[in-house]
């Protein structure tokens, strides 16, 4: 995986990830199968996008014979981090108050998951 670096993925480069994160790795078909409305995309679409993020160095490839297997170069958390911290910055001006604020106002949220959330809060007190 590469090394800490953040990346910036647009909605489709993040469904072909997941599906990569998931399998581990697929030809493109296993690929546009795999993703939510793929039969709304073309073929060739997926084809393309993964070759523009094999370049960018998001994705890796083999070939198995006339066949491109591809793999995730980048690991789930690091984007989810990195994406996470734009969204941080960007919005909500590095206020992480702001953004729990935010979600906890917006989105309905279960009392488990609201102790959940406790419980990563006290965690983090104890660290600090």
């Amino acid at each position: 995986m590469s090394q800490a670096k953040f990346h910036r993925l647009g909605d489709l480069q993040l469904q072909i990830m997941k599906a990569l994160w998931l399998r581990g790795e697929a030809t493109v078909a296993e690929i546009h199968h795999a993703l939510p409305g793929g039969s709304d995309l073309a073929y060739t679409t997926v084809a393309t996008m993964l070759r523009k993020m094999d370049a960018r160095g998001l994705v890796r490839h083999r070939a198995d014979g006339r066949t491109f297997i591809y793999a995730a170069a980048v690991a789930e958390d690091q984007v989810s981090r990195g994406m996470a911290e734009h969204v941080l910055d960007r919005i909500f001006g590095g206020s992480v108050e702001a953004l729990v604020s935010n979600l906890l106002t917006t989105r309905e949220v279960s009392r488990d998951e609201l102790g959940r959330i406790e419980k990563l809060i006290a965690r983090r007190r104890n660290q600090a």
